[in-house]
């Protein structure tokens, strides 16, 4: 399962929350303003519902009271936020980040404004510039939003320090929903160093303090499938499906039951990615590079697969855009065409992309060089993916 989401997302709607609702609105224009106040708090609630259910209708709930805001009020900084950072979460990221640097032009001291920007920045491909809004963010004012984003950062560039950092979000958090949060991803930096059995130890901690939590649900279930334990890994993905709206949960659960042999099982779970994606795409949510990667996984529709791969690359061309079309050329043949975006996407590999660029060299006849690459996509991680590691481990043997 990999994973395509903020690493911030879940602690950011938090954040804000406290940041941007906690203010007192004093003056003569208290009264006038009240109503602004109301929607924003609205807009935000929403988003908080949207991050803790994945239920897409909250994002259309909360644009509606924010904009609602800036109608009465076009310079309110705390609804030009929450429409950033929901447009951000959409993966509407030019659109969100000019509406944050519009609320950093009228409030530059605000800290949480730098990182909707750095969150834009990033996925739109400017990770230095992203990563130095993140840095200013916790300048501003130190904060769990803050240390995440930078934990994300240190973990795309391979540092050891995302731990070190995680840990001071751990010990900032004040409810059980931040410190599940936390846990799960030490978790996952466990799992990304092939500590399988330290990795399961976070999600348990976080189920400990969050029962029920989907997210370390999926996780945990990710990592038991790792282990080799994949009865338990159905189990927990199927709660974790259960729990929350999630076409990426749903396909990780279909990919499981598809190893497991349960066809039945896997189609069904298919049909939920394709109707949630679709609800998705109905509440504003830009899904091309998530339906583009699940297609060409699947080898649903592969020529569709690369307009959309290439019309998400438009729009982000970050890391995830520049993996998702080269994997949509090779599928459709164009491998030489594929190189320059594989070139990028492997900036911060990952064992999924050195099996992209390993099938890149095979389609190309390079032999040696495909051999290589399988092996090294299977020594970064032996369970990149359900499906295709166990096509990789076929070309090595």
């Amino acid at each position: 399962m990999r994973r395509r989401a903020l690493f911030a997302g879940v602690v950011a709607a938090l954040a804000a929350t406290t940041l941007l609702l906690g203010n007192s609105i004093s003056g003569d224009d208290a009264q006038a303003k009240l109503s602004v106040k109301q929607l924003v708090r609205t807009g935000f609630e929403e988003q908080q519902l949207a991050r803790r259910t994945g239920e897409p209708t909250h994002y259309t709930r909360s644009e509606q009271a924010l904009r609602q805001a800036l109608e009465q009020d076009p310079n309110d900084v705390r609804a030009l936020i929450g429409l950033a950072s929901l447009s951000n979460t959409r993966h509407h990221f030019r659109d969100g980040l000019a509406l944050a640097r519009k609320a950093q032009r009228l409030s530059p001291s605000t800290a949480l404004i730098q990182g909707v920007i750095g969150d834009a920045l990033v996925e739109m491909g400017r990770y230095e510039a992203g990563f130095r809004a993140y840095e200013r963010m916790v300048a501003l004012k130190p904060s769990i939003a803050g240390y995440a984003r930078i934990a994300h950062a240190q973990s795309l560039l391979g540092e050891y320090d995302a731990a070190r950092t995680l840990r001071l979000a751990l010990d900032s958090a004040v409810d059980a929903e931040t410190r599940a949060w936390a846990y799960v991803e030490l978790g996952r930096l466990d799992r990304a160093e092939l500590r399988l059995g330290a990795a399961a130890q976070q999600f348990r901690r976080a189920l400990a303090v969050s029962p029920g939590h989907p997210i370390a649900l999926e996780a945990f279930g990710e990592a038991e499938a790792a282990r080799g334990n994949l009865a338990r890994a159905i189990r927990l993905q199927a709660a974790a499906v259960a729990r929350r709206f999630s076409p990426q949960f749903a396909a990780s659960l279909g990919d499981l039951y598809s190893v497991a042999g349960d066809k039945a099982a896997a189609e069904q779970a298919y049909d939920r990615v394709a109707d949630q994606e679709r609800r998705l795409a109905e509440n504003g949510v830009d899904t091309d590079l998530d339906k583009a990667m699940f297609q060409l996984e699947h080898g649903i529709s592969l020529r569709g697969s690369l307009q959309l791969a290439r019309r998400g690359y438009a729009q982000r061309p970050g890391v995830e855009a520049n993996e998702v079309l080269s994997w949509a050329l090779v599928r459709n043949g164009r491998c030489e065409e594929a190189i320059p975006y594989s070139d990028r996407a492997l900036r911060f590999p990952d064992g999924h992309r050195y099996f992209h660029r390993a099938m890149i060299e095979r389609c190309l006849g390079h032999g040696t060089a495909a051999q290589r690459l399988f092996r090294q996509a299977l020594d970064t991680d032996p369970n990149f993916s359900p499906i295709w590691a166990r096509f990789a481990r076929a070309q090595v043997r």
